[in-house]
């Protein structure tokens, strides 16, 4: 099938307008170390925002002929485009929005690879150099903002999860929480793609707008590797690329005041675990962070199968750092506002910045990048003789290589070669894992609605 695509030559709207030559060498450069594949994947998938792929092969694949490059001249640099997909432009000129994130995209994949990667400077080996290099990332993105600069008062961010694969249902439901938190003031921060990512950000838009907030934030982020599965919704108006998954789910809990819950499949899932493990950790026992599960009254069984997964695995002290609130956007709007003052207090009180957590404690286990290969996935410790916080976070590694398997290209790639995942453990742990992901299959939360999925896995007992 023939997908319509447009040639153009872009000029940057977004705070990056000139490059050195050796950076643009760099992006250029298609060997194996370099770093244009990654330009290219990246910015695809920000031209493909509004698509309905969630499959970052599937997008390569529909336009595998498209080409990025970078021209300078007496002002600075443009991108030139060949075979684009055409939805990103109206009337042949590029949405402004699309062009704001193409250049997010230039910005930070020469950062990381210029400032962070092989700079002495960030001890990638550390906990403490990881969390630099994640605030170091996000302030040159902009992201982090004190209260002394305008419009950007208390502390108001809430971070939203769910699955891009939901039913419509699902869908409003989010819209509605994001309006009611929208019309208090909130700002919203998401992974950015479509599903309970998108919801959110468009119930609070008109939410802010009712209330005149000109200044709403909808903060999207993401990373390489499920950018293409993922692509930016319309909404975003800030989005930041980090390296890895490891490094976007530490972005998300050092910048979010409060985490909002919905449904969604094995990448939701992964999410919460993370979080999870994180809270349980003893040197986090007395700091706040609200965490809300919510979803319509349909979505009541999904809520207790987690609930129940969660209790079976890690325990009820995992259990009692959520609430769940079934089919009432208002409490869940209400509960964020307040847990929101808890967290503001306890700042105060120790005087931690209200932009980024910094006292939260994230140990290695949840910041090493795990590569989600089949001897990895065969050789994860699933078993309950060690701490939960440790046990969270080896399920999330499983998950995360679910997730993988499922949208990734790389992932993909390796099913394809070497077969399903192996993912094994003790049958206390394995059976309610099981049972979990059977229902994610059977309620279709690992792919696209209409889309038949077909397992990258298998639970071995």
């Amino acid at each position: 099938m023939d997908y319509d695509v447009i040639d153009a030559s872009i000029s940057p709207t977004g705070n990056l307008d000139i490059l050195s030559k050796s950076e643009v060498s760099q992006l250029l450069d298609s060997s194996q170390g370099g770093l244009y594949q990654m330009l290219r994947r990246c910015s695809l998938a920000v031209l493909n925002s509004g698509g309905f792929l969630d499959d970052g092969q599937e997008l390569l694949e529909r336009y595998k002929s498209f080409q990025i490059s970078l021209v300078q001249n007496e002002r600075g640099i443009r991108l030139a485009l060949k075979d684009a997909p055409a939805v990103a432009f109206v009337d042949g000129r590029i949405i402004r929005g699309i062009n704001e994130h193409l250049f997010a995209v230039l910005r930070d994949i020469i950062y990381v690879s210029n400032e962070i990667g092989g700079n002495p400077r960030f001890r990638l080996n550390t906990p403490e150099g990881i969390t630099d290099a994640v605030f170091h990332i996000l302030r040159n993105a902009n992201i982090l903002r004190p209260a002394a600069q305008p419009h950007q008062p208390d502390p108001n961010l809430v971070v939203c999860w769910g699955g891009h694969s939901i039913p419509r249902n699902e869908y409003d439901y989010s819209k509605v929480v994001g309006y009611q938190m929208g019309l208090r003031g909130l700002d919203i921060c998401t992974g950015c793609g479509p599903g309970a990512m998108k919801g959110p950000m468009k119930g609070a838009a008109i939410g802010h707008a009712k209330q005149r907030i000109a200044s709403g934030r909808y903060l999207g982020i993401t990373e390489p590797g499920i950018i293409a599965a993922e692509s930016p919704n319309p909404i975003v108006n800030e989005l930041v690329i980090m390296p890895d998954i490891e490094k976007r789910l530490e972005a998300f809990v050092r910048t979010g005041h409060a985490i909002v819950v919905f449904p969604g499949g094995a990448g939701t899932a992964e999410e919460i675990l993370y979080l999870l493990g994180i809270l349980l950790h003893p040197d986090n026992a007395e700091i706040p962070l609200p965490l809300i599960f919510t979803g319509p009254e349909r979505s009541a069984d999904y809520f207790r199968q987690i609930h129940r997964f969660i209790g079976q695995t890690l325990g009820a002290a995992a259990q009692a750092r959520y609430q769940i609130v079934i089919d009432d956007p208002d409490q869940v709007a209400r509960l964020a506002v307040e847990g929101i003052g808890q967290v503001r207090k306890f700042r105060e009180r120790r005087e931690d910045a209200y932009y980024f957590n910094w006292l939260l404690k994230i140990a290695p286990e949840f910041q090493q990048p795990f590569a989600p290969t089949h001897e990895n996935m065969r050789g994860l410790a699933l078993h309950r003789g060690q701490p939960p916080h440790q046990l969270a976070a080896n399920l999330r590694r499983a998950f995360s290589g679910i997730v993988a398997g499922n949208v990734k290209e790389a992932g993909i790639r390796a099913v394809a070669q070497h077969g399903h995942f192996e993912i094994r453990g003790e049958a206390a742990i394995m059976e309610p894992m099981d049972e979990l992901l059977k229902s994610f299959v059977a309620q279709q939360r690992m792919k696209l609605a209409g889309k038949d999925y077909v397992p990258c896995y298998r639970v071995v007992r």
